[in-house]
């Protein structure tokens, strides 16, 4: 019988990139600080100034968006 592990990263087909990296660790800051609904989550990242992909306010739509690019 073969045991189940987990391989860091194992579905992941590239290394994330600088802006992946800085918005996943923006998404866990509003998280750690409580955040739990999708308009505080966008409020959170304004706040932070975290970058939008086209340089505008984050907004639910785009959040969403921005998520099904990615494949999150």
């Amino acid at each position: 019988m073969n045991e189940r592990y987990l391989v860091e990263h194992q579905t992941r087909d590239r290394v994330p990139s600088d802006y992946e990296n800085l918005l996943g660790d923006s998404i866990e800051q509003a998280y750690a600080a409580g955040v739990h609904d999708l308009p505080g989550l966008c409020a959170a990242l304004n706040d932070g100034r975290t970058p939008s992909p086209n340089g505008m306010l984050w907004t639910p739509d785009l959040f969403e968006q921005e998520m099904k690019r990615l494949g999150a």
